[in-house]
This record gives C-alpha cells, sequence and structure tokens, in this order.
C-alpha cells in the first residue's frame, strides 16, 4: 500500500477506518483461502493416482510434499517480486 493511500486512510473517521480495516482482514483471509484451496487442487491432481487405501502410499507423499513446497516458494517469490514493483512504481499525488 502506497503512503498516500495510508494518509488518506488515517483523515477518514475512526468507525470508517474500522471498516475499512475489517474489509482488509475479509480480503486477505479470502486470499489465503483462495491459495490453499488451489495448492491443495494442484497437488491432488498431480500426486493421488489410486483410491487403494485411506492413507497416502510412500510415493505419493513424497509428491504431495514436493509440489506443496514448490507452490508455496513459487507464491512467496511471487509476492516478494510484487513488492519490489510495488516499491519502484511512482506514486500518483
Amino acid at each position: 500500500m502506497d503512503k498516500n493511500m495510508l494518509g488518506d486512510l488515517a483523515s477518514l473517521p475512526q468507525e470508517d477506518q474500522a471498516k475499512m480495516a475489517s474489509m482488509i482482514d475479509q480480503l486477505q483471509i479470502r486470499d489465503s483461502l483462495r491459495m490453499y484451496n488451489s495448492l491443495v487442487e494442484r497437488c491432488f491432481t498431480d500426486c493421488v493416482d489410486t483410491f487403494r487405501r485411506k492413507s497416502l502410499d510412500k510415493q505419493e507423499e513424497t509428491c504431495v510434499r514436493r509440489c506443496a513446497e514448490k507452490f508455496l516458494k513459487h507464491s512467496m517469490r511471487v509476492g516478494m517480486r510484487f513488492a519490489e514493483l510495488n516499491q519502484g512504481a511512482p506514486t500518483q499525488d
């Protein structure tokens, strides 16, 4: 979030600031759930081949672990890159 936007939020009445904070929290939760669901769907589809048992076999478990690690590392890298680009973006006055 750029500094001008934070300044604009500070000028809002307390009640509106609380509403905005609640909306931001809800968006962050939604995005976290969306990322988690995407991770589960992707790794399950890529790694689970059979339904012979309730638990994963060793190969499936290893695949899921690697898939989740790759997904999370990629997501972190994209977030870091986005933050880097956002810091270098010109601010609007």
